[in-house]
């Protein structure tokens, strides 16, 4: 009896000691999402909410064996990235990714930490630009991270449509500017697909517990969605919703640390899980 093959999801990034970002929190939008997810990882930290303590990133050929081992046995159908840490590791992954044309790439540039911090050195990020994002389905940039892509400010929220599309042109793919960072009382961003771009935007919530993770997790709820077959717009539609329920569902872990929630899930159109809306 033959049983049909499922999808599922790859993830390439860094792993969270406290669970709370890189790896784990990728698996579990996967897993929520109703997919199995693979690893392949680029680096192990020593962190927590609080900040982090050590990096240790491992050579950029165990990254290549992790991803020829994964490739060779599990049906992925999308994957994204996250931190990649160095040029030489960010060349092996792009190196992998130019063979697998079919996968749908969700590419995260974790390039510059909240508090403003770069987190790639300078051949690190040529060789994103050059390498890894021209590769992508759609890359996710904050609003930093897109200015620092773009070389210049996006200092209204006017000025964030016309970056996605700049960037779009540029790299040659779709672009998702997140809109966290910026002030106002909704969370806004905006997708350029290479003819439109439409605005996603949720409400802020006051005080949240824990946003620890939320960028990777976005990443992640949007490849769990292509891998499903669903179009690129529904899966940051179902993303978005995803993380604010996220948000509204975290819940503290320890003392002044807390977690991301697990939202339950409601079937789309799609035929993939969507974050059902509490309250």
């Amino acid at each position: 009896m033959r049983h049909p093959v499922q999808p599922c999801c790859l993830t390439i990034a860094g792993s969270d000691s406290g669970g709370n970002a890189g790896v784990q929190a990728d698996l579990r939008a996967f897993h929520a999402f109703g997919l199995h997810g693979c690893t392949v990882i680029t680096a192990l930290t020593a962190q927590n909410p609080r900040g982090v303590r050590a990096v240790h990133v491992p050579p950029p050929a165990f990254v290549a064996e992790q991803l020829d081992a994964v490739f060779e046995a599990y049906g992925v159908k999308a994957l994204k990235t996250g931190m990649l840490a160095t040029a030489g590791v960010i060349e092996a992954v792009a190196a992998k990714l130019a063979a697998r044309p079919r996968v749908k790439k969700v590419i995260d540039p974790v390039m510059v930490a909240t508090s403003g911090a770069k987190l790639l050195a300078d051949d690190a990020v040529a060789a994103l630009k050059e390498r890894l994002l021209p590769l992508a389905t759609v890359i996710t940039p904050n609003l930093p991270e897109a200015e620092a892509l773009l070389g210049d400010a996006i200092e209204t929220a006017a000025d964030v449509p016309l970056a996605a599309k700049t960037l779009a042109r540029k790299f040659r793919c779709a672009v998702l500017v997140k809109g966290g960072h910026a002030a106002g009382g909704a969370a806004e961003d905006v997708l350029y697909d290479g003819r439109r771009a439409r605005t996603f935007a949720c409400p802020r919530i006051a005080r949240p517990v824990s946003t620890h993770g939320t960028g990777c997790t976005l990443a992640a709820a949007i490849a769990a969605g292509l891998a499903r077959g669903v179009p690129l717009a529904a899966a940051v539609e179902d993303a978005k919703i995803y993380v604010y329920e996220a948000i509204k569902l975290s819940y503290h872990i320890g003392q002044n640390c807390g977690v991301l929630g697990m939202p339950k899930m409601r079937r789309s159109k799609y035929g993939q899980g969507t974050a059902a809306r509490h309250g």
